[in-house]
């Protein structure tokens, strides 16, 4: 059973250049997923930097659907929000994402946007406010993708809930070596979230009973 994990960056696994990786390095979720799920499934990823939602919309035919797989988390809207295209158009998108897979007969698994950590924002009034705004359009964003996962009865990744802080709304530091993109750390979360949206709707053994 093929399980196919589709987005920007995050699914590519980017991760910023640090002290201990310079050149910075990919760590995408999808091998953890693999590791999680073990042998009843072949997971790929299918993941390119710098995309925003358009962009994947033209790219899911040919890269996803026609490879016929089982189950597609999508994840994509970060780089959207960046450019400050608004939520339901970010949302139009991904819905058409959703119902190519499910026209070529795979199910598709929404992925909420995780949050952003900026360092110092408290400095500054501007800054604040510029926080505070990225953040309530990801909160409209997220809000939208489970709300329909939930009308269209598809299972959905709470990646947002699962990486978020509490106390400020942002990021948890250690999920992430910039403030955007994930850490291992962070990548491990998600693919143990994603694996535990899939368990349940895959088959019990392996092929072959084993």
């Amino acid at each position: 059973m093929l399980i196919i994990c589709f987005g920007d960056s995050l699914t590519a696994g980017f991760q910023a250049p640090t002290r201990d990786s310079p050149m910075g390095q990919e760590t995408p979720y999808g091998r953890f997923v693999q590791d999680l799920l073990g042998c009843r499934v072949i997971v790929q990823t299918s993941g390119v930097c710098g995309e925003l939602t358009g962009d994947m919309a033209l790219r899911i035919r040919r890269d996803v659907v026609r490879h016929n797989p089982a189950y597609v988390p999508i994840l994509g809207g970060t780089n959207d929000l960046g450019w400050n295209v608004s939520p339901k158009e970010i949302l139009t998108n991904l819905v058409k994402m959703y119902e190519l897979v499910l026209a070529g007969g795979g199910h598709p698994v929404p992925v909420t946007v995780p949050s952003i950590r900026v360092e110092g924002y408290e400095r500054s009034r501007e800054g604040q406010e510029w926080v505070a705004d990225h953040l309530a359009r990801r909160d409209e964003l997220n809000g939208l993708i489970l709300s329909h996962a939930a009308s269209a009865h598809l299972a959905a990744v709470d990646l947002f809930s699962a990486t978020v802080d509490s106390g400020d709304g942002q990021l948890v530091r250690e999920y992430s070596n910039d403030g955007l993109h994930l850490s291992t750390a962070g990548y491990r979360v998600f693919a143990e979230h994603v694996a535990d949206v899939l368990k349940p709707l895959l088959p019990m053994h392996c092929d072959g009973g084993s």
